[in-house]
């Protein structure tokens, strides 16, 4: 009886490895092994990264919130206090599209932060 190898399996199985590593760079797309090493790192990135873009637009929000309270002649700080003193519970994604889109609502709401903190 003829030795049994692992061609189709193994050859399905690289395929699939470097189909996923499509676009990679260098040997990385090319060489089954350095492309499931690849592979696995990536997966790691993705997994950590789904978590940190969360931070990343919590950073982006302040970053619109202050620029806009400062035009207001505000600090970001004191806005958020004042926002908190008047029980306003708007969350920092609504105040930064607020802050870009409607520019009149944002005022309105810079004054009641205002109103609160004198």
């Amino acid at each position: 009886m003829p030795r049994a190898k692992t061609g189709t399996v193994r050859r399905d199985r690289h395929k699939k490895i470097l189909k996923r590593a499509k676009g990679f760079w260098g040997l990385r797309s090319k060489s089954v092994r350095v492309a499931q090493q690849t592979l696995l790192n990536a997966a790691d990135y993705r997994y950590r990264d789904r978590r940190d873009k969360k931070n990343d637009f919590r950073r982006l929000w302040i970053s619109r919130i202050n620029a806009a309270t400062r035009l207001e002649g505000m600090s970001y700080s004191r806005f958020i206090a004042g926002l908190r003193d008047a029980n306003v519970e708007v969350d920092r994604k609504i105040l930064a599209d607020l802050a870009v889109r409607e520019p009149a609502a944002f005022k309105a709401l810079v004054d009641v932060a205002r109103r609160i903190q004198a």
